[in-house]
Parts: C-alpha cells; sequence; structure tokens
C-alpha cells in the first residue's frame, strides 16, 4: 500500500533546478533525507540517522527527536548548496510522527516548502 501510495505522490511532485524535491524514507530504526534535482537525475545532499556527521548525537534519544535533528542538518546542507525552498516528498508515508517531525525541524532549519 505504501508504494501505490508514493507513486501517487510522485505523479504530482518533481524536484527541479529552483525547487528540488525533499525526499524522505523510514525504516524501522532510521529515517533517510534526500534533496533531488530530478531533471538532471541528481543528488544535492543528503542526511540520515546514520550519516557520520550526527550518528553520535543519535544515541539515547527518542526517535521523533531524532528525526527532528535530522531534519535541521538537511537544512543545514541545503543552505550551503544555496537551496532555499524544496518540494516535500514523504514517500508513501503518512505525515504523522517522524514524517511530520522532520520536515518541521527543516522548516526550523530554514526551509521553506
Amino acid at each position: 500500500m505504501r508504494r501505490i501510495r508514493q507513486a501517487r505522490v510522485r505523479k504530482r511532485v518533481s524536484g527541479t533546478e529552483i525547487r528540488p524535491r525533499l525526499a524522505i524514507h523510514r525504516s524501522t530504526n532510521h529515517i533517510y533525507a534526500q534533496v533531488i534535482n530530478d531533471v538532471t537525475h541528481s543528488t544535492i545532499c543528503a542526511c540520515s540517522t546514520l550519516s557520520p556527521a550526527i550518528r553520535e548525537e543519535m544515541k539515547g534519544i527518542p526517535k521523533k527527536e531524532q528525526a527532528e535533528k535530522v531534519g535541521k542538518k538537511i537544512a543545514e546542507l541545503c543552505k550551503e548548496k544555496n537551496v532555499q525552498h524544496v518540494v516535500f516528498d514523504r514517500g508513501g508515508f503518512l505525515y504523522h510522527g517522524r514524517v511530520a517531525s522532520l520536515a518541521k525541524g527543516a522548516r526550523e532549519g530554514g526551509l521553506d516548502f
């Protein structure tokens, strides 16, 4: 069912040079985020709970707070690449819990979507 929802969202959401796509994936233990330019099929930046830069900070905190920190980190990486506006692609996951926390962290970090 998630793949069906993902395909339905992906029909309408596409990343461009001006407004790339912030795609997320949520597994049981980790959350991943990447900013993608669909025109050139390239990843601009990526971050996850497994990234070496923030992996040590993730130990011992709840998953929702981990997701929020990943959102803030992806926003910081986007600012370095001069990306301010993105299109949010929730990847077929419900906008609730860790997905919403990641989006909240990205907005607090300065991304506009």
